[in-house]
């Protein structure tokens, strides 16, 4: 029998964290971080080594004590994509588990990264799996299908049991045309379908978004036409994004050099995500560009930039607002840098849909626009399904239920009438703590 418990992710963006019980074998797969609730505490997007009890107080990291009976049966953990929100708390909770860690070679930098740099002792196994890899354990074939989103090596995850393939689809777009790697692997999705899926747990994030999300090469166009473009030629131009987003940084690297101008990343998130994927041979930013870590060296950086502004393009941390992050620090003028009138900001970046973080970056563009600043805001595409790639997945994947997850409660009735319009039978609305039995 398939039994699912879900430990988080299911009333939220975030905490992802999904148990599957087959038999005698249980696999977790995500275990992230809620990070509305992790920045409101550590006013960073950046990981430290904080005491667990404080963590589960302020709500930022699962409840792993919800399959405190099913602990000894877990066999593998399994982090889809580099994501704080769902590998973000493998640091602090996967060593009460005695199981291996199963993940794309990107994501196992990252982790060891994180643990590395905040001296965090993983006693886990890690297991790193090519993007389209299968794993035999006992019973149970774990598969990985290779994927598109706004971090590299991100997968779908199938579990094949003998009770039938359940299909984890969290986190991802189809993006046909992707500026890092390859398009999603399509044709082993439509295999996996027509071989039939008992159970699809799929990301409803854009659910109620009645389109097709763009794809990344969009977003490097919006770049493109944005620094080519815009009249900047004695004036700073600072841009923010995700640090995790690749893809989107070496569009931002390419056309910095395009207008001549040298390129630093500043903070220690930006440079954590970059050093891991040239360990893994993603890129090599570090051959053209300077990626500065540390606070000190931030100050020394932005001195020297200070003098010359019109040489440089600064990449920076801060994108939500983050009031210990670089792009806070220097709207606030704690550094030897001033901004000054027509100096131009480029968010290329949502803003992540919670009060803590709306009112955050509403806090910093009040602050940048005191220094009358240009600003220019959603130079971006979003790295989630929207509802017409939602459809095509789940036609593909022809699912005979489907649970809705990473979503608030809007976005899972928007995902069960779209499941319904497409003719799935059984959709399953679940709640943070239940457990289902698939039959």
């Amino acid at each position: 029998m398939i039994e699912i418990c879900a430990v988080g992710g299911y009333n939220e963006i975030g905490k992802n964290m999904t148990a599957v019980k087959v038999d005698d074998q249980v696999f977790i797969i995500d275990m992230g971080l809620y990070l509305p609730k992790y920045i409101e505490y550590t006013e960073d997007e950046d990981i430290k080594n904080i005491p667990i009890p404080l963590l589960v107080k302020e709500g930022a990291i699962p409840d792993n004590g919800l399959i405190k009976d099913w602990k000894d049966k877990v066999v593998a953990i399994i982090p889809t994509h580099a994501h704080l929100d769902h590998v973000g708390a493998v640091p602090f909770i996967s060593n009460d588990f005695n199981a291996e860690i199963l993940c794309t070679p990107y994501t196992k930098e990252l982790v060891l990264t994180i643990c590395r740099d905040e001296k965090i002792k993983l006693m886990n196994r890690i297991k790193s799996l090519s993007p389209n890899a299968k794993y035999n354990m006992g019973e149970v074939t774990v598969e990985f299908i290779h994927t598109t989103h706004s971090t590299p090596h991100a997968v779908m995850v199938a579990l094949h049991t003998k009770y039938g393939t359940l299909v984890y689809c969290n986190d991802f777009k189809f993006d046909s045309f992707p500026v890092l790697g390859k398009k999603p692997n399509f044709k082993r999705l439509k295999e996996i379908g027509e071989k039939g899926v008992k159970v699809l747990i799929c990301d409803s994030t854009r659910a109620d978004d009645a389109k097709k999300t763009p794809s990344e090469s969009v977003a490097r166009q919006m770049l493109k036409d944005l620094l080519l473009g815009i009249e900047s030629s004695n004036n700073a131009i600072i841009v923010t994004t995700f640090s995790s987003h690749i893809a989107r940084l070496k569009s931002i690297i390419d056309y910095g050099k395009r207008i001549n101008r040298k390129v630093i990343l500043l903070g220690r998130s930006l440079a954590k995500y970059v050093m891991a994927a040239e360990k893994v041979n993603l890129v090599n930013f570090s051959k053209d560009v300077k990626i500065v870590k540390y606070g000190s060296k931030v100050q020394n950086a932005l001195k020297l930039i200070e003098k010359n502004k019109s040489k440089y393009l600064i990449v920076v941390t801060g994108h939500q607002g983050e009031s210990k992050a670089v792009l806070s620090r220097i709207a606030r003028g704690e550094f030897d840098f001033k901004l000054e009138k027509d100096d131009s900001v480029i968010f290329s970046c949502s803003v992540i849909p919670n009060k803590i973080n709306i009112d955050a970056r509403e806090a910093l563009e009040n602050e940048l626009r005191k220094k009358h600043v240009r600003i220019f805001k959603d130079i971006h595409v979003s790295g989630h399904a929207a509802k017409e790639d939602l459809r095509d997945l789940i036609n593909m994947i022809k699912p005979e239920s489907l649970i809705p997850a990473h979503c608030e409660d809007h976005m899972k009735i928007a995902m069960k009438e779209l499941a319904e319009e497409c003719g799935v039978k059984k959709i399953l609305m679940v709640n943070d703590g239940d457990r289902i039995n698939i039959s």
